[in-house]
């Protein structure tokens, strides 16, 4: 005998799903047929209320394939004074976003308010006032599956959810998406952390830090939408291909506002066309850089040689040269912005001659003050004592002109630093220098010291580990207002000015009271997989905690010696793209030309990093310098002896051997020809 259709819980919850997605629908044409056309004062006010309009048009779309919910509470008590958001019987359905009825009443919650909290919360331990918590699963957008758990039976035991390891394990092809359905209770704590706080996260791979950092955003623009709406957003990645991989999971989640960008992106003043040895990176990338920088402009600041007289009309005014310098001692006292200071000191020379007016009893006013400080004798004196700079015709002289390096950078850097930064040929000029990256930064440094840099509500900073200390200054100065996220892993820095210490990081950002959060729990790469991995760490990162899976599925780990050549590689390839998922081909940068050359004569279709696979082409060739942040339900590794030589020393080679290691969700085959590196037992 079949189940009525009103007695079957599935069916129950299906009529849910269609009736939300309806209102969603309903939602999204009221916004669509708003009529704006009296509500506008101008054209200014159209366009940008047409442009709100259209964003939150987007952000109501209904992803097919996205489920709309995937959880439900059921509250257990009639809410107290204190529990003002469950009742008796009441049931909120938790989802990516907010919908309500015709008649506002919520038939999904959005996973960032309150109420939802308990979902990921909760425990038998501390039920948090739920009775039921139930999962859904789902294949592709139709929902297939649910199960319970009843937190308030001390009969029913804990298990492990299984919908929710499916969840983690589900094979991925194209970019990153969210992991809303799967938070933890650990990475909750750290996505609603409050704004006014910094935090940085230390997470090995597979602990979910790069997805905490984005639904932090998430949670930080809900919760405080009005504040971040004026002073902006910003996610700064490694490199393109690792902002294209994650560009889709805000969008999910309903926010289209937020800035992505690299390091580079943010210093980009000048066009980059150059590259540095490993050792003078180091020494350009060196907060002490900073120093030389700040004493290299203020150097242009000179005492007047005398003093100047202001002709107004038939009367002349004079400023005597010890009154010009006691403005000047006051000003670079104050240690404010080269550029601030110099256009003070017109108004302050002017204020003096105001005095002496006033004293002969005339009653100057601010226009005066104005017509005074413009006056040409005032301005001549200015471009003389505090005379304008450019920021990068300053680091342009800084690394031609040896003399002029040595005579600032006495006492900061040796003889031999000095040498290391100064260029062999200097440039002729600002737009004909090859400049490099660490230059960029470093102009980047000197149009802070002359303009304050505009500060941002938030910034995340992805894959710190990486970053020198002039870059988290850079970073610093976007958010000094400001809080931060900072996520990374100590043992995947491998620029030969990796971090040493977040401490240290967290200093030259200049948020030194951030909470630092460490991630164990690793929920992305397979038992075996990690613990292979985890041999190098003892090399790379003594010290740290290894990561622990907490995958029931140990995944599929082969090691394989091959052939010399590319056959072996290849056949690993094909193994894999057998099984259903995404496919990456890690290898040395150096053996990528051989790999794609094989791969076109054997047919095989391949992306490159940053190109979104498809169902017909899963397969990435990524080289091991741009492995780093990517993840792939297989992963075959070619040669890791060839990764390691692949860079400057053993210890940077063997974290970038640890980082292409645990590119892999579900598998990993490791091929090689040549010895395996000592430190892999």
């Amino acid at each position: 005998m079949s189940t009525p259709v009103h007695d079957d819980p599935l069916s129950r919850e299906r009529g849910h799903l269609a009736a939300s997605r309806s209102a969603l629908r309903a939602m999204r044409e009221d916004v669509e047929t708003l009529d704006i056309s009296d509500v506008t004062a101008n054209w200014v006010n159209a366009a940008v209320l047409e442009r709100q309009i259209e964003d939150r048009i987007k952000a109501l779309a209904d992803l097919s394939e996205t489920p709309l919910f995937f959880g439900r509470l059921d509250y257990l008590h009639a809410p107290g004074a204190e529990r003002a958001e469950g009742a008796e019987g009441e049931r909120f359905y938790v989802g990516r976003r907010h919908v309500h009825d015709a008649d506002g009443d919520p038939m999904v919650i959005d996973w960032r308010a309150p109420v939802s909290q308990p979902f990921y919360r909760a425990s038998k331990n501390d039920p948090l006032d739920v009775s039921l918590r139930r999962r859904f699963g789902y294949t592709g957008g139709d929902l297939t599956a649910y199960e319970d758990e009843h937190l308030s039976d001390p009969a029913e035991a804990a298990t492990t959810s299984k919908l929710l390891q499916q969840e983690i394990e589900r094979p991925r092809v194209g970019p990153m998406r969210d992991i809303v359905a799967t938070i933890q209770p650990e990475q909750d704590e750290i996505v609603r952390a409050g704004l006014t706080g910094s935090v940085c996260v230390q997470g090995g791979p597979g602990t979910g830090k790069t997805a905490v950092g984005l639904h932090r955003v998430a949670y930080l623009l809900y919760a405080h939408r009005e504040r971040l709406a004026r002073t902006g957003t910003l996610v700064i990645g490694p490199n393109r291909s690792f902002l294209h991989y994650i560009e889709q999971v805000l969008p999910a989640l309903g926010e289209l506002t937020v800035r992505q960008a690299t390091v580079e992106d943010l210093v980009g003043h000048v066009e980059v066309r150059g590259a540095d040895e490993a050792a003078t990176a180091v020494i350009k990338g060196d907060a002490r850089m900073a120093e030389v920088l700040r004493r290299a402009l203020y150097a242009h600041v000179s005492p007047p040689a005398e003093g100047i007289v202001v002709v107004r009309g038939s009367r002349r005014w004079r400023v005597a040269a010890y009154e010009l310098e006691e403005i000047v001692r006051e000003l670079l006292a104050r240690d404010i912005r080269y550029g601030a200071a110099r256009e003070a000191l017109p108004q302050r020379i002017a204020h003096l001659v105001l005095v002496q007016m006033e004293r002969a009893g005339e009653a100057p006013d601010d226009r005066v003050q104005n017509a005074v400080a413009r006056n040409t004798a005032v301005k001549a004196a200015v471009k003389e004592i505090w005379p304008p700079v450019d920021p990068a015709k300053l680091v342009l002289r800084l690394l031609s002109d040896a003399d002029f390096l040595a005579e600032h950078a006495a006492g900061v850097l040796s003889e031999d630093e000095q040498k290391a930064v100064l260029w062999v040929k200097p440039a002729r000029s600002v737009k004909s220098a090859k400049w490099s990256p660490a230059d960029a930064v470093l102009i980047d440094e000197a149009t802070d010291l002359v303009e304050r840099t505009h500060s941002l509500g938030h910034v995340v900073l992805d894959e710190a580990q990486d970053l020198s200390p002039m870059q988290y200054r850079a970073v610093g100065r976007r958010c000094t207002t400001g809080s931060a996220t900072v996520l990374g892993d100590l043992a995947q820095g491998t620029t030969p000015w990796a971090t040493r210490s977040w401490a240290e990081a967290l200093g030259h950002l200049g948020k030194g009271e951030a909470v630092v959060e460490e991630l164990t729990a690793g929920f992305r790469v397979p038992t075996d997989v990690i613990a292979y991995a985890s041999r190098l760490l003892p090399h790379i990162a003594p010290g740290l905690t290894p990561v622990a899976s907490i995958r029931e599925n140990p995944g599929f780990f082969d090691v394989r010696t091959t052939p010399a050549g590319t056959a072996g590689v290849l056949a690993a390839c094909g193994e894999l793209l057998s099984r259903d998922g995404s496919v990456g081909l890690i290898a040395a940068d150096a053996r990528v030309p051989e790999l794609a050359a094989a791969l076109d004569a054997a047919g095989v279709g391949y992306v490159g990093p940053g190109e979104e696979t498809t169902h017909a082409t899963r397969l990435t060739l990524v080289p091991a310098s741009l492995a780093k942040g990517l993840e792939y339900d297989y992963v075959v590794l070619d040669e890791p002896r060839a990764v390691v030589d692949g860079e400057p020393d053993e210890r940077t080679g063997l974290r970038r051997l640890y980082v292409a290691l645990t590119r892999a969700v579900s598998g990993l085959i490791v091929t090689h020809a040549t010895e395996l590196p000592a430190q892999l037992g």
